[in-house]
């Protein structure tokens, strides 16, 4: 057996410690930022989370040399740092594109199409789930809720919505991002990339003109229920049809409707959740359920 010349490095699969450090203004530069942030807590360590999002920032996705950044900052071990951006999705462990590309495939979204856009992109842009483009361009992936069922399928782009997508408009979303051309989320911010997004996330403003005041906010079905809830009509409803507001912490009245329709009554028999407990086996003395010795006997 041929022994490992003594000048020879063993590489073993382990990364080299400790990590590297960032080049010297660029860590001035990180630190002057990463002091305003810890400067918003009463305790430092809640600052971990916009940290995160500055070093993703720097570099696209959290590295090692990132996490010992955040580590040296707040005190913490780079354990205690890497658990935390490893449990949150919107760390990126590994380099990724420009534009992160999302696609709901949640229930609603899914029966809405998002499995069809989903696997248009994935064959359209030749990448699987969480890889990127040979361009450095897009970064697809499926992703849980986007929170707008009411526009169902959703697209998200760096956190921005495109609401009520089809596999074509999908396609022609990511062929204009990767091209460079002009692309406007169907509500919200102009779209910026993902290390912009990430240094906004970390809670520096968006500079850029006109920016603060794009906005848009939730669809008619998302609002009915708050608009009920205020005592306003619903919408293709009568006056007549509204729910009360319950401005008293003793609910509402007595004689109010379930429903807040004058015409409604309570089915006989048919406890709402905010009735008073019913008898259980677990509550019924005579019938009791459940393991009656101690422990052990």
């Amino acid at each position: 057996m041929n022994a490992t010349p003594a000048n020879q490095d063993v590489q073993l699969g382990m990364p080299a410690l400790p990590a590297p450090d960032y080049p010297a203004d660029v860590r001035a530069r990180l630190e002057t930022d990463a002091k305003e942030v810890i400067a918003r807590y009463p305790g430092s360590r809640s600052a971990l989370l916009p940290l995160l999002h500055l070093v993703q920032a720097e570099e696209g996705h959290i590295t090692r040399t990132g996490i010992r950044f955040c580590a040296e900052m707040l005190d913490l071990t780079t354990a205690e740092v890497t658990a935390v951006s490893t449990f949150y999705s919107m760390y990126r462990r590994k380099s990724s594109g420009d534009y992160q590309v999302g696609v709901c495939t949640n229930t609603l979204c899914a029966v809405m199409g998002g499995d069809a856009i989903f696997e248009e992109l994935k064959e359209h842009l030749g990448v699987g789930n969480g890889e990127t483009t040979g361009d450095g361009a897009v970064t697809l992936e499926h992703i849980e809720c986007n929170a707008a069922c009411d526009f169902a399928p959703v697209v998200m782009v760096n956190w921005e919505f495109f609401d009520n997508q089809t596999p074509e408009t999908a396609r022609q979303l990511v062929d204009d991002l990767r091209a460079g051309r002009t692309v406007e989320p169907t509500r919200g911010a102009p779209l910026c990339t993902f290390k912009e997004t990430a240094r906004m996330l970390a809670g520096f403003p968006d500079e850029r003109p006109g920016a603060v005041e794009a906005t848009g906010g939730a669809g008619p079905a998302s609002l009915i229920g708050l608009r009920l809830a205020k005592g306003e009509a619903a919408p293709g409803r009568g006056a007549d049809h509204v729910v009360s507001p319950r401005t008293t912490t003793d609910g509402p009245t007595a004689d109010e409707p379930p429903s807040g329709h004058p015409a409604d009554e309570a089915p006989a028999g048919h406890p709402s959740s905010h009735d008073a407990p019913q008898e259980t086996s677990a509550s019924d003395e005579q019938h009791p359920s459940g393991p009656t010795a101690e422990e052990g006997e």
